[in-house]
This record gives C-alpha cells, sequence and structure tokens, in this order.
C-alpha cells in the first residue's frame, strides 16, 4: 500500500556531511509523524530524530546540534541533513512514517534503509 525508500547513504570521512532522504509512495492520504531510526551491528535499533505534522523537530542526545530533520509535505519526503560526522555514527539509517492510508486507518511504514559508513 505504502512504500518508504531512503537514499543518500555512501562513504565519508570523519567531519564530512551526507543528506539522507525518505520518499513515500503509494496510498497516501496523510503522512503524520515521520522518523529516522540506525542501528549500528550488534546493537539496538535507536531512535535519531523525529520530525512532527506541524515539523517540531527532537534528537537523539548524541546527534543534536549536528543532524537536522525535515519535511516537504507536497513531495511527501523526509530529509536528515547529517553534518560533523563521527565514526560513531556509522550505522543503517531507517525511514519510520505513521500514514494514513485512506481516512480510517492509519498505519506505521518502515523502509529498507540505507548504509551511512564514517571514516577516521
Amino acid at each position: 500500500q505504502v512504500q518508504l525508500v531512503e537514499s543518500g547513504g555512501g562513504l565519508v570521512q570523519a567531519g564530512g556531511s551526507l543528506r539522507l532522504s525518505c520518499a513515500a509512495s503509494g496510498s497516501i492520504v496523510r503522512i503524520n509523524y515521520m522518523r529516522w531510526y540506525r542501528q549500528a551491528p550488534g546493537k539496538q535499533r535507536e531512535l535519531v530524530a523525529v520530525i512532527t505534522t506541524g515539523s517540531s523537530a527532537n534528537y537523539a542526545d548524541s546527534v543534536k546540534g549536528r543532524f537536522a530533520i525535515s519535511r516537504d509535505n507536497a513531495k511527501n519526503t523526509m530529509y536528515l541533513q547529517m553534518n560533523s560526522l563521527k565514526p560513531e555514527d556509522t550505522a543503517v539509517y531507517y525511514c519510520n512514517a505513521d500514514v494514513w492510508g485512506d481516512y480510517v486507518n492509519l498505519r506505521t511504514y518502515w523502509g529498507q534503509g540505507t548504509q551511512v559508513t564514517v571514516s577516521s
């Protein structure tokens, strides 16, 4: 019904920047909250940032001041601008969104993830 596709991951040196995108498609009436998660090998998946319908944002302490989440509702797309990247930011980054597919059903969807690797 709804698909989320991440893009923008890659290999970058410490101190560099990347911008991730998450594009939603399919049967969409409205997207409410959108989130970025990340998971490093052998570690729990953690919430990186969340953006509300009113574009208010919250961040994990580890990324505050370095990452910025945003959204373009007209394009059903969310972004994560990542600056001053550190090796500990290395992980698979996942898009998550709460989506109204009609006027009754609200469901949460996940993307397949995009790899971010930060080298020293």
